[in-house]
């Protein structure tokens, strides 16, 4: 995943490895995740279930939450 988000971004992985975050992690699935999306779109074909598995659902956002914030969550 390193070589990949360097290569888009243009950084060097030492360069990436230094200064990135969640963050940056999160731009780079959220950018190639839509992406995979518009071209499904433009080719009229659905989603593939490996790219389906990749989306993240609502079981997996609350379990990430909690993971991250503890059990705060009051939903």
């Amino acid at each position: 995943m390193l070589d990949q988000i360097s290569k888009r971004y243009g950084v060097l992985p030492s360069e990436l490895l230094g200064k990135g975050d969640s963050f940056d992690l999160m731009v780079f699935d959220v950018a190639v995740t839509s992406e995979m999306i518009q071209h499904a779109k433009q080719n009229k074909q659905p989603l593939s279930e490996i790219q389906q598995k990749r989306m993240y659902g609502d079981d997996k956002l609350k379990e990430m939450e909690e993971r991250f914030y503890g059990n705060k969550s009051k939903d």
